[in-house]
């Protein structure tokens, strides 16, 4: 949980404040607005299957998902949503704190875990977070959770004698969580322990490649993390923590933690289902409750074709908001024709594209959709470029 000393805003409710904004340039809109164009009504669970947490945290993300999993995805959207919770002292943290969750709902590549990410960091920037560190793993499928827990489980039965009494009954119980528990008391053996990265398929790791190429091409550092981990029953893939660092101590405070819980939403649905999450955890100082802000209003909707150009996209983005330019975005969506209906729902005047040929030569193609004229333009002239032709005029 980030102490607000640690950053350069004044309340909490600045802090919100300025993490909204920042997501809401990148797509991000209220839970209310997203359940008010529609909302599904999630399958009753007639068999109540028994679900091993193995965080603190991951008993609200169960709750929480079954509130954000009811918006009712429209055609050709990805849902990006965001939720504000405040909680009691004991459940997400030894004291009270408000958390702002990012969901990314329906999308099944890395694309979503890296645009999680990438928000996030753009938010600790925002706050004057100066020092960061991200921790990120990969656990890959079920499949391959189950054989990585099947060798925990292994080595905590090797090393139980060093495990204190009152932890070992855990053990048996729940290898993951008693591993996790390890981490945190840093336990001599840990460093010999399993990795769950070592477990995955050819296919899961080529997922996690890409993953951090993202993260490379957007410019945010990362370090490989085996403590990182969580409950098979909620996630899978990728999973993340993002935190302040004390240069004196070298201690880690937590800011943002997520990742990918397709088993949990599967669940909850009764239908295979993907979905992603990141949380911002904050104190509560001073002003606590947000005021309403002014709505942001996109005018321009970013399209991409082909690989190179989703990889180009993100630092593209972030680019932009830094000029405060809030853009319409496709990057969950792959096909050309899912992005233009799209584009068409949403109304913007004005659509940025880039495809092979434009990633290439680090252009974007800037088209006015009721003229369908366009011009090329260099990256780095973009934001310069559309305040002179006045199109967010």
């Amino acid at each position: 949980m980030i102490q607000l000393k640690d950053t350069s805003v004044e309340n909490t409710a600045a802090l919100i404040a300025k993490a909204v904004r920042t997501a809401e340039y990148y797509g991000f809109v209220p839970l209310e607005a997203a359940l008010a164009r529609g909302r599904r009504t999630l399958p009753v669970q007639h068999k109540k299957e028994e679900v091993l947490f193995a965080r603190r945290d991951e008993k609200p993300l169960m709750q929480s998902a079954k509130i954000t999993l009811a918006v009712n995805k429209r055609d050709f959207e990805v849902p990006l949503v965001w939720r504000i919770v405040k909680y009691p002292a004991g459940i997400r943290s030894n004291f009270p704190c408000i958390t702002l969750e990012l969901h990314a709902l329906g999308a099944p590549t890395a694309i979503a875990e890296a645009l999680l990410i990438i928000v996030s960091n753009a938010i600790a920037e925002e706050i004057g977070v100066q020092k960061r560190v991200l921790s990120i793993n990969s656990i890959g499928s079920m499949e391959s959770s189950n054989r990585f827990i099947r060798d925990v489980s292994s080595f905590l039965r090797k090393h139980i004698d060093s495990i204190s009494p009152a932890l070992r009954p855990r053990a048996a119980t729940d290898p993951l969580g008693t591993m996790i528990h390890l981490f945190e008391k840093g336990h001599p053996a840990m460093p010999r322990a399993p990795q769950s990265v070592d477990y995955l398929t050819e296919d899961e790791r080529r997922r996690f490649w890409d993953l951090l190429e993202y993260l490379e091409i957007s410019g945010v550092p990362y370090e490989l993390n085996s403590s990182i981990l969580g409950s098979r029953d909620l996630w899978s893939h990728t999973l993340f923590e993002l935190s302040s660092l004390d240069e004196e101590t070298g201690a880690k405070v937590p800011f943002a933690v997520g990742g990918r819980y397709d088993p949990l939403a599967t669940r909850l649905l009764a239908s295979p289902a993907s979905a992603a999450v990141a949380t911002i955890i904050t104190e509560i100082r001073g002003k606590s409750k947000m005021q309403p802000a002014k709505k942001i209003t996109p005018l321009l909707y970013f399209a991409h074709l082909g690989p190179d150009a989703r990889r180009k996209v993100l630092p593209v983005l972030e680019m932009l908001r830094r000029a405060d330019i809030p853009v319409e975005q496709s990057l969950m969506h792959e096909r050309l024709h899912e992005q233009m209906e799209r584009a068409k729902q949403t109304h913007v005047p004005y659509l940025l594209i880039m495809g092979h040929k434009e990633a290439m030569e680090g252009t974007v193609l800037v088209r006015e959709v009721a003229t369908n004229s366009q011009e090329a333009v260099l990256v780095p002239d973009l934001t310069s470029y559309l305040r002179r032709q006045r199109v967010l005029a």
